[in-house]
């Protein structure tokens, strides 16, 4: 049954498909459907607005409209299927790339960085990809934990020896990759892991910005709080923005 109700509306033109609204929808009423976000359906949107403030675009607005009366019991069934088509935690086996593999002690000390006027590696283990990176990789214990959008590392000239040095690294898009594994994932290594610190690099173009959301949400699915830092990375490799969380 159709009733005039409020319900969000997302200006297309505004929205650049960032999916930090994904995440904020409690209901699962917001997805990115061909690079942009869309209320799947009517009956799924309560019209509270919990998303609006996620939006870093003004896309997203409340307006009162003919629509679906919202319904609690499709809501619940939509949660429900979503959780069982969530993909595995477990790292992809076939992917010759999922082996875990450390290159560094344990306590993973400061290496030099530069030896005979070439630069050196800094990553300590393997795999670095959030998606292959198993919850349990022997790695993420005690660590201080870098969680970088992968173009970041293409931007800053000097990534390895001012992040990636001392620290694990975990690397993605929250663009294009999927959001709702990405927090669960993350929960599952705040709770467990015993992380010593949080740091987040990301590029300042919209899209990126959904990824310390992501930490965020973990962090508080986990029930820990963890020192945590956001470095926002320019286009042309400059350091924008710099701060600690909480």
């Amino acid at each position: 049954m159709k009733t005039t109700r409020k319900i969000i509306e997302i200006d297309e033109e505004k929205c650049d498909g960032c999916g930090q609204c994904v995440p904020a929808c409690a209901e699962g009423a917001m997805e990115i459907v061909d690079g942009k976000a869309k209320v799947i359906a009517d009956k799924y949107c309560d019209g509270l607005g919990a998303c609006l403030g996620e939006c870093p675009n003004d896309a997203l607005h409340i307006v009162e409209r003919e629509a679906e009366e919202f319904d609690e019991e499709a809501v619940e069934e939509l949660l429900e299927k979503k959780a069982t088509e969530k993909p595995s935690l477990e790292p992809i086996r076939g992917c010759p790339s999922a082996g875990v593999q450390m290159f560094a002690p344990a306590g993973r000390e400061k290496a030099p960085v530069e030896a005979a006027g070439a630069a050196e590696s800094a990553l300590s283990h393997w795999p670095v990809q959030i998606r292959l990176v198993p919850p349990d990789a022997p790695f993420l214990k005690g660590a201080d934990l870098l969680v970088v959008a992968d173009c970041a590392p293409l931007a800053y000239p000097n990534f390895h020896s001012d992040f990636l040095q001392s620290r694990v690294v975990m690397m993605g898009c929250p663009k294009f990759d999927a959001v709702d594994e990405y927090v669960e994932k993350f929960a599952q290594i705040f709770k467990n892991a015993g992380l010593k610190s949080v740091t987040s690099v990301y590029m300042e173009v919209p899209c990126c910005s959904a990824l310390p959301m992501i930490v965020k949400k973990a962090m508080k699915e986990a029930g820990r709080e963890i020192p945590f830092e956001e470095v926002v990375v320019g286009r042309r490799g400059k350091v924008v923005e710099r701060g600690k969380v909480g």
